[in-house]
């Protein structure tokens, strides 16, 4: 019997008819302290497929990349400053040939996001308060960026997920925050599977339980997929 607490995960039909396409994928029970050797193995292998892939990418000519960017076009959001996460992954790893390691249930994610070029997230559920929802932002909102020693004003009009302390969870699918960022002792996930209008929703289910397998073999703990409420 799993202790995770339960969540419910809502989005906003606004939210939906701007173009964003959203599953969410829950883990519980994790072991996220150690780092499994044939995970070490096997990202080096997937990096350098990775690597090759994309060495003569154009972000622009590439549908779902550029799905996103057209996404923050239709709801205001500049571009120059705001670079999908997807895209920004793939952007570091052209540069440095590899991607930061942070802990085995991010770098999964992380991997899988760059090979599947949707926007991925996980978040603590122990530190979320009350439910989620994928909404546009009002501005009153609480947000602190991962990193940030104390909480930023965030813009109205920006889609981004929220909790029922009225905090940003994940700016657009770009920032995420220190209340719930993911680290070692984290044990209860859920992860936010974004696309766009150039993503099917069979891509999206696919890339959710990529992400529960590929945990489940490293990290343990068992998972599944929810598809948000509409409200």
């Amino acid at each position: 019997m799993s202790d995770a607490k339960e969540i419910r995960f809502f989005v906003e039909q606004e939210v939906l008819d701007a173009g964003v396409k959203i599953v969410f994928a829950v883990m519980e029970g994790i072991d996220n302290r150690q780092i499994d050797p044939r995970w070490t193995e096997e990202r080096q292998a997937r990096i350098r497929v990775l690597t090759e892939k994309y060495r003569d990418l154009d972000v622009h000519e590439d549908a779902v990349l550029e799905g996103f960017n057209l996404l923050h076009d239709h709801t205001g959001v500049k571009r120059r400053k705001n670079i999908p996460a997807s895209e920004n992954l793939i952007r570091l790893l052209k540069k440095n040939g590899d991607v930061f390691f942070i802990n085995t249930a991010v770098d999964i994610y992380n991997i899988i996001s760059m090979e599947t070029k949707l926007a991925l997230g996980a978040h603590d559920i122990d530190r979320v308060d009350g439910n989620v929802t994928l909404r546009f932002t009002d501005g009153s909102e609480r947000f602190q960026p991962i990193g940030q020693p104390e909480p930023i004003p965030i813009s109205p009009h920006e889609y981004s997920y929220c909790d029922d302390n009225n905090e940003v969870l994940c700016r657009l699918e770009i920032r995420q925050v220190e209340k719930t960022k993911v680290d070692e002792q984290s044990s209860n996930i859920f992860y936010i599977v974004q696309g766009n209008e150039a993503v099917s929703q069979e891509e999206l289910l696919h890339c959710a339980d990529q992400i529960i397998c590929q945990t489940s073999e490293h990290c343990g703990g068992t998972g599944y997929v929810v598809l948000p409420e509409v409200v």
